[in-house]
């Protein structure tokens, strides 16, 4: 199951569990659409992987299966892009 994580690895915009502006590698590591696209363009700086918009959780399966509170923050790897 996804983590949702709750907030971008590069400017630590908070990106709750129904954002349609979270982006996500298959590592699940979380930019906002911002960054995603224009710092990053659409490649995760820390595995290379294509970054994809994260799927939304139903709001009825948020109370059993809650999104990730733990906020991950490496502003230092956003200007750099894994080739």
């Amino acid at each position: 199951m996804l983590q949702l994580r709750p907030g971008c690895e590069c400017c630590d915009i908070d990106l709750p569990a129904d954002s349609d502006a979270a982006y996500i590698c298959s590592f699940e590591c979380t930019f906002c659409a911002r960054c995603a696209t224009d710092t990053l363009r659409g490649k995760c700086p820390n595995c290379g992987g294509e970054l994809v918009r994260r799927p939304r959780r139903a709001a009825e399966k948020l109370a059993n299966d809650p999104p990730s509170t733990q906020r991950v923050f490496k502003p230092e790897g956003c200007g750099k892009r894994v080739a």
